[in-house]
């Protein structure tokens, strides 16, 4: 018997006979642990979404639920028997309802249940919508809309939830709070999530697991951490947009030198040969700022972030490095000043392709 609680095998999602994505493979080990999908718009997480919930079939492969087929090419469960909870991106709410009502809808499916993992006032509270349950649809912002929706689909206790882009209308000031309060709900009643989003730091943070989805393919299916700081591919780390490539010849099995930084020293993630080029991933931590270093670099750019500033560099050969420098960094730096990094260079873990 399959251990994992879900288990996608070799399945092509499709819309209309034409493939979104292609030869996908990924398991959810246990319930309650959530998976987040990121990818552009349009490359096929929702199809992923509408294909597992049962409102598209599979021509090959295999879609397992706690060890049950949902989807095959000879079998395909009808939605409404999955137990399995798809809240869309756009307002799914019936206009004609209160919110209360439409969140009641949601409560209807798991009514026969002995045992609630998680009270309707609860799931109100935390997502602070108390205020709106008397009103209807098209009396509430599109934010307060989208946390109804969510509310109806974690009332309705699913085997598997299905979020689309959850968190898309929700103001960013309160974006984060509400991040927290979902990440608590979906741990406490342990429902097995899978989100689908374009937010990096969200997926990072509400996922257990992350699935990278470019060009029809499911590129890296790992921990956020991971995904982060061990990209697979050069497709990867230009999605996540969180450093630069340079370019390095290995000198011995712990260092690597770069024509405009110097002799770089940490712990491959894989081995090479001595002498091998390769291209180095620097991230904007990997660097310390350090005004007493001979190694300078020009600021090009210079970003406040709040807590941080990211600073662009140029090196002598026009490479274009970002570099995190603490905002309560007393000697900030302006465009055109040099900017001095410390020596000698280490990165825990060297990530090169």
């Amino acid at each position: 018997m399959n251990k994992n609680f879900l288990e996608v095998k070799n399945v092509d999602f499709s819309v209309d006979g034409k493939n979104k994505v292609n030869n996908v493979s990924f398991s959810i080990k246990k319930e309650g642990d959530v998976v987040c999908l990121l990818g552009p718009s349009g490359i096929g997480k929702t199809t992923i979404l509408r294909t597992i919930a049962g409102l598209e079939k599979i021509n090959n492969g295999s879609i397992e639920l706690n060890n049950k087929i949902l989807s095959s090419k000879k079998i395909n469960i009808d939605p409404e028997n999955r137990n399995i909870s798809l809240a869309f991106q756009e307002n799914s709410l019936f206009p004609h309802y209160t919110i209360e009502k439409n969140i009641l809808l949601g409560a209807e499916r798991n009514k026969y249940k002995k045992e609630k993992k998680i009270s309707l006032k609860e799931i109100i509270n935390l997502l602070d919508i108390a205020h709106i349950l008397n009103k209807y649809p098209h009396q509430v912002s599109a934010g307060e809309a989208q946390r109804a929706s969510l509310a109806r689909s974690l009332v309705s206790e699913p085997d598997l939830l299905l979020l689309d882009e959850p968190l898309s209308n929700v103001d960013q000031s309160f974006k984060e709070e509400i991040q927290v309060r979902l990440k608590q709900l979906i741990k406490d009643a342990k429902i097995t999530t899978i989100i689908v989003t374009h937010d990096s730091y969200e997926a990072f943070y509400l996922g257990d697991y992350c699935g990278i989805i470019l060009n029809q393919e499911l590129k890296q299916f790992d921990k956020p951490y991971n995904v982060y700081h061990f990209p697979n591919s050069i497709e990867v780390v230009n999605f996540l947009n969180r450093g630069i490539l340079i370019p390095a010849k290995v000198t011995s099995p712990k260092s690597l030198e770069n024509s405009d930084l110097g002799t770089i020293t940490g712990n491959f993630i894989k081995p090479y040969p001595i002498g091998t080029d390769v291209k180095l991933l620097i991230q904007p931590e990997d660097l310390e700022h350090d005004d007493r270093s001979n190694l300078k670099l020009d600021v090009t750019d210079k970003k406040f972030r709040g807590s941080n500033f990211i600073y662009t560099l140029k090196t002598s050969s026009d490479l274009l490095i970002p570099v995190f420098v603490h905002s309560h960094h007393i000697h900030q730096h302006e465009i055109n000043d040099k900017f001095g990094i410390k020596k000698p260079i280490h990165i825990e873990h060297l990530v090169c392709f």
